[in-house]
């Protein structure tokens, strides 16, 4: 089957898409279409988990909108948070982003490398009495939980962001040949919004183990699969497919 029109499940990308290459060699059109969103908690969803921040003198962070949900609730709370406070990132980027709310200090603002082990290796053993407060989503499948119950971390878990799925009521999902999928609220999304969808010769493309998963949970089928050691990229994964057509 000719791959003529892409759906991908995720905002327009600002700076310059990656998928130029593909567009232009193969004549496809490709169309960007969130098909969920996050936002932050209330403050009065935040407070039915009875959670006391302040008990806490850690607090880690995997996203920038785990930053920004989670300083717009101490403020909707008045929480004051002391100058004491520690902070570790899964990557440098997201704890540059903390400058957005405090001044960087690398005594208190600490990160790893991308993964929830390497957060682990940056407390070491200099943190380790730490009582830290991890952030995720309401949708969270991550292994951080289960990396700080391994290494006997004092932590709670904090859920600070919600997905909220989109209303895809007037898109016309079967005038597209391919869907790339990106997280497993995509799915989920999906069968929300398309609850008698059936794949028949649409042909879906997902980025990451867990949105695979959730396609086959679906009883769907992922045609182009990345990350690979040959397509790091959905972009190059795609490329790699059509040159094989």
């Amino acid at each position: 089957m000719k791959i003529k029109r892409i759906l991908i499940s995720q905002p327009e990308p600002a700076n310059g898409s990656p998928y130029t290459d593909l567009i232009s060699k193969y004549k496809i059109a490709i169309d960007f279409i969130p098909f969920f969103r996050v936002e932050p908690l209330l403050a009065r969803e935040f407070r039915l988990q009875k959670i006391n921040i302040l008990e806490h003198t850690a607090v880690v962070f995997t996203s920038r909108t785990a930053i920004d949900a989670f300083f717009k609730i101490c403020e909707e709370l008045r929480i004051a948070i002391p100058e004491t406070m520690k902070y570790f990132c899964v990557s440098e980027a997201i704890a540059l982003y903390l400058q957005k709310y405090i001044v960087y200090r690398k005594r208190k603002i600490f990160f790893g490398s991308g993964t929830a082990a390497s957060i682990v290796e940056a407390i070491a053993n200099k943190h380790k009495g730490e009582n830290f407060l991890l952030t995720v989503a309401d949708n969270c499948k991550t292994d951080l939980n289960k990396v700080f119950l391994k290494a006997k971390l004092k932590h709670s878990t904090a859920i600070l962001v919600k997905t909220v799925n989109s209303d895809l009521s007037k898109l016309e999902i079967t005038t597209y040949d391919m869907v790339v999928f990106y997280s497993p609220s995509d799915v989920k999304s999906l069968k929300e919004n398309f609850p008698n969808f059936s794949q028949a010769t649409l042909q879906f493309a997902t980025f990451g183990p867990a949105t695979l998963k959730a396609l086959k949970t679906a009883k769907l089928n992922s045609t182009v699969v990345a990350p690979t050691p040959n397509a790091p990229s959905i972009a190059k994964a795609l490329l790699n497919y059509l040159e094989q057509k």
